[in-house]
């Protein structure tokens, strides 16, 4: 039902994740990030809560394998997880509970991870992993949207897609990128890099507003000066 890319930049010290599913708003319940510690992505039959935990666990300073593997082993409903980490390091971990839906399949690339299930080929996350490394001068979203792009291109799910996200964090405490198509009857990734293009012009402009609103851009609305 989902697939994903969780990506680290070390230029840019950014986390995301992008990702798509035939559920309805995948990205309300998947990716989970945090500024400076890294990025977890929990899906198939998703648990949001375990972003959380291993989050946390990343935060006092154990690395992706340590704090997936001990979260996944407290869980009780493990073999129906699928969860992949990439912590502050750019190392990542991935589990795929035996109950992970249809065919399912998950990589690990330079500074990156790619995890689906219900998919239509394994080589959909192959594809993802290759398209996130193809340039690493990219913006962190750019990369993202493209691999998302790639993995579809290669077939995608074994059904419909019906949404699409992207979550990138910086330094701040907030998301730097929320993005979401909770529902798109034809093209949910298309309108997701869409969305991506209108935003990634004006993403700088908002955190200078929330930093300094005395040098911030105007919105361009009437009465605003």
């Amino acid at each position: 039902m989902t697939f994903s890319i969780a990506g680290f930049c070390p230029r840019s010290g950014q986390y995301g994740i992008a990702l798509s599913s035939s559920s309805m708003a995948v990205a309300a319940r998947c990716p989970w990030l945090m500024s400076g510690v890294g990025a977890v992505s929990s899906q198939n039959v998703t648990l949001p809560s375990l972003g959380p935990q291993i989050l946390a666990r990343l935060a006092q300073g154990e690395s992706a394998a340590a704090a997936l593997e001990a979260v996944m082993t407290a869980e009780p409903y493990a073999d129906w997880r699928q969860v992949t980490v990439l912590d502050n390091q750019g190392h990542s971990a991935v589990f795929s509970g035996a109950y992970t839906l249809g065919i399912h399949h998950a990589q690990q690339g330079l500074h990156c991870v790619a995890a689906g299930n219900m998919l239509a080929d394994k080589a959909v996350i192959a594809a993802m992993v290759s398209a996130f490394g193809a340039d690493p001068l990219q913006t962190l979203g750019d990369r993202l949207v493209q691999a998302l792009q790639a993995g579809l291109q290669a077939g995608g799910e074994a059904g419909p897609i019906y949404s699409a996200g992207m979550k990138i964090v910086s330094s701040e405490s907030w998301p730097l990128t929320d993005l979401r198509v909770d529902w798109h009857q034809q093209d949910a990734i298309g309108e997701l890099a869409r969305l991506w293009q209108q935003w990634q012009p004006q993403s700088e402009a908002y955190l200078t507003r929330a930093l300094n609103p005395a040098q911030a851009p105007s919105y361009g609305v009437p009465g605003d000066e």
